[in-house]
């Protein structure tokens, strides 16, 4: 009889490692495909950020050029 109590201990306690495993695993996979989603996100921000034009640099230069002649026909 104690031998089969033995043998029940260790098939649970073998049972109990299994699920620990599959659960760290899950967690494994789910820290991986985060890490994925947000390098990807990551990188599309980044070639976004390097091939859209700057307009803010054209604004500007227009609008000191604009200033500018506003004072110029105000001296005259």
């Amino acid at each position: 009889m104690n031998i089969k109590m033995d043998k029940l201990e260790e098939l649970l306690s073998a049972l109990k490692k299994k699920e620990d495993e599959k659960q760290k695993n899950t967690v494994l996979w789910v820290l991986a495909i985060i890490g994925a989603v947000a390098a990807v996100a990551g990188i599309a921000f980044a070639v976004y950020r390097f091939l859209t034009p700057d307009y803010l640099e054209d604004f500007e230069e227009e609008f000191d050029d604009d200033f500018d002649d506003y004072f110029e026909d105000e001296e005259e």
